[in-house]
């Protein structure tokens, strides 16, 4: 409360976060940075039905992870993983597409082998209800 004028003001604290340092492969390393993370993200899900609060929620997840990790030294294999795995919850077409980039894929065949990779992958959550009923024996037509 002020002395003077008895306004009262309210403070909010924040932990302080440490500056991780990325390790790239090439060895060299740079400070995290959540802005270029949250643009990798954005270019995945690109003319996809993803809102924005989606990704923004997504990259301090993954800065929050990272943090937790108490290595003040992040490889930055580490973080496309990371990425990889958001993306893979999010939306399976910005997973391929970020995957694709992330492991430079060279021919068809490669985005061939991780779609069905993620297809096996696929699973329906157990809450979500079915559509339609499933198909028995007496409701398939000859």
């Amino acid at each position: 409360m002020c002395v003077d004028c008895d306004y009262r003001y309210t403070t909010y604290e924040t932990i302080e976060r440490t500056e991780l340092q990325v390790v790239k492969k090439d060895g060299t390393r740079q400070p995290l940075n959540r802005e270029k993370l949250t643009r990798g993200l954005t270019k995945a899900c690109e003319k996809r039905p993803v809102p924005l609060n989606r990704i923004d929620r997504a990259v301090e997840e993954i800065l929050t992870e990272l943090h937790h990790d108490n290595s003040p030294e992040i490889p930055s294999t580490l973080i496309g993983a990371k990425v990889m795995d958001k993306l893979h919850q999010i939306d399976p077409v910005a997973y391929v597409r970020y995957v694709s980039v992330y492991r430079e894929f060279d021919d068809v065949g490669e985005f061939i082998a991780e779609i069905q990779n993620l297809s096996k992958r696929a699973q329906r959550d157990p809450m979500q209800r079915e559509l339609l009923p499933p198909k028995t024996e007496n409701s398939k037509r000859s």
